[in-house]
């Protein structure tokens, strides 16, 4: 049994439904290309986003951190430091007394002993009264010497102020005999540092890197309220006496 070929269909649109087509088959192609330079659009955005946000971070390490500080991902962290540098550290023995030999003592292995040029203050730590006693026979018991171990302390920044009082003296018989004393010689006339605070702010910003809002913070912290301008001040009349 033989298959007919299917008759073509012939389908007969009017001009009105050519023109809708083509203007269907147009606004297709327009959304295409819209959505082409939307697509470039948005990459150029996303391209300058990526740049302004690296420029910020650099912007924020150069002027927040100190050099130290101005690292990438794979360096230190500031709050992890700590951690990061024992991680593979032998740690240090605490308190290790020494054993006594024929001829010397000889140390174990444990932490570097501090500088023996520092200051020492001697705390003496002694049974009390009631432990004194031998628990055996009940006798006395006499000091035979002392065990020693060292901690390094640290005294936190002392703020004072340096009060000038400048005598004033007059001649008791007439008003025109009146003297003050002058003022000492200064860095900065009329400043509002001394000369050992303007070595210290300076110290902490040119040798270990600390901005001057962390300092003006630390000061805070001890009681000097002393905005981060005006100890910038300082430092720039400071540079300036300096080079004249």
């Amino acid at each position: 049994m033989s298959v007919q070929p299917a008759m073509p269909v012939n389908v007969t649109i009017t001009a009105e439904e050519l023109e809708e087509l083509l203007a269907e088959r147009d606004a297709a192609r327009q959304l295409r290309l819209e959505r082409d330079v939307l697509q470039g659009e948005l990459r150029l955005v996303k391209a300058e986003r990526d740049l302004a946000e690296e420029r910020l971070r650099a912007y924020r390490r150069e002027l927040f951190g100190a050099k130290s500080e101005a690292r990438d991902a794979g360096q230190l962290g500031l709050f992890n430091e700590a951690e990061v540098l024992t991680a593979n550290a032998q740690p240090a023995q605490e308190d290790v007394p020494g054993t006594k030999v024929a001829a010397h003592t000889r140390n174990k292995r444990g932490r570097k002993p501090l500088d023996p040029n520092l200051p020492r203050d001697v705390v003496r730590h002694d049974l009390p009264e009631s432990e004194r006693f031998c628990a055996n026979d009940g006798h006395a018991l006499v000091e035979i010497g002392v065990e020693i171990s060292e901690q390094l302390d640290v005294i936190p920044e002392q703020i004072r102020v340096i009060q000038h009082q400048r005598v004033k003296r007059a001649c008791p018989c007439c008003d025109l005999g009146i003297k003050v004393t002058p003022a000492p010689p200064r860095i900065i006339p009329r400043g509002l540092f001394t000369e050992s605070a303007l070595a210290w702010i300076a110290t902490g910003k040119y040798q270990f890197g600390m901005p001057l809002y962390r300092q003006a913070a630390l000061l805070r912290r001890f009681g000097g309220d002393i905005s981060a301008n005006t100890i910038a001040a300082s430092m720039v009349r400071v540079g300036q006496a300096g080079s004249r």
